[in-house]
């Protein structure tokens, strides 16, 4: 990780905000503060960061709320609550929230240092070891499946969930040919007569999202599944 390491940091308080700013840039991050969950979800959508730092009680969107919002549009992307609170109940909402860590103020600079560097090293040799699997090149498309992007010269499209694990699937697939079944039950739960409808249509969905490259086929293999075809 030779770039530095861009941070969001949405805290409330101007004064800690402050503070924890100037302190993470003194460890060498990059840092972007913002005042409440509204703003910092914007900022997300707008910048691509490595980890959020999210305080729990804001005002506009609460950081439970806010995590969520990022995890939808990416599900990778590590993250840190921050609360003055240490009840039970709120750690677990954070936990199932998908947060890497929970941190209690007052808290120690150093520990939050260590749980950062740690969290950090573990997402970027997760990333490592998954790369290849990840990133694909699909006729002239590049397929990011982490991000859910689908990239062809200035074309940029960002794919809904399901689209992303069908096209993932679906550039995997042994022998080529995604059998309906295995796709119908890892991704939408069971192989039935409406997510075999629901599935047709995100296959439609895809084929228009790959159209700018008239090489590319989705092909239907009727009666087993469905096949990309590069001609």
């Amino acid at each position: 990780m030779d770039q530095k390491i861009k941070i969001l940091l949405v805290e409330d308080d101007p004064n800690f905000g402050s503070i924890m700013k100037s302190y993470l840039e003194l460890n060498d991050f990059e840092v972007v503060l913002k005042a409440d969950g509204k703003q910092g979800l914007v900022a997300f959508r707008a910048e691509r960061f490595h980890i959020c730092i999210l305080d729990v009680m804001m005002p506009e969107m609460d950081g439970f709320t806010l995590a969520k919002e990022i995890k939808k549009a990416n599900s990778e992307i590590p993250f840190i609550f921050l609360t003055a609170k240490s009840l039970k109940e709120d750690m677990l909402e954070g936990f199932r929230a998908g947060a890497d860590d929970y941190i209690t103020k007052p808290f120690d600079s150093e520990v939050l240092l260590f749980k950062l560097h740690a969290i950090l090293k573990r997402n970027h040799a997760r990333s490592d070891s998954d790369a290849e699997a990840n990133e694909f090149r699909v006729g002239k498309f590049l397929f990011n499946y982490n991000l859910r992007m689908l990239t062809h010269e200035k074309l940029a499209l960002q794919l809904s969930p399901k689209e992303a694990s069908l096209l993932k699937m679906l550039c995997s697939a042994k022998d080529g040919i995604l059998l309906r079944k295995d796709a119908l039950e890892k991704i939408w739960g069971s192989d039935n007569y409406f997510n075999g409808r629901s599935m047709d249509v995100f296959i439609a969905r895809l084929r228009k999202c790959l159209k700018a490259d008239p090489s590319i086929e989705i092909a239907n293999i009727h009666g087993n599944g469905f096949r990309i075809i590069i001609s």
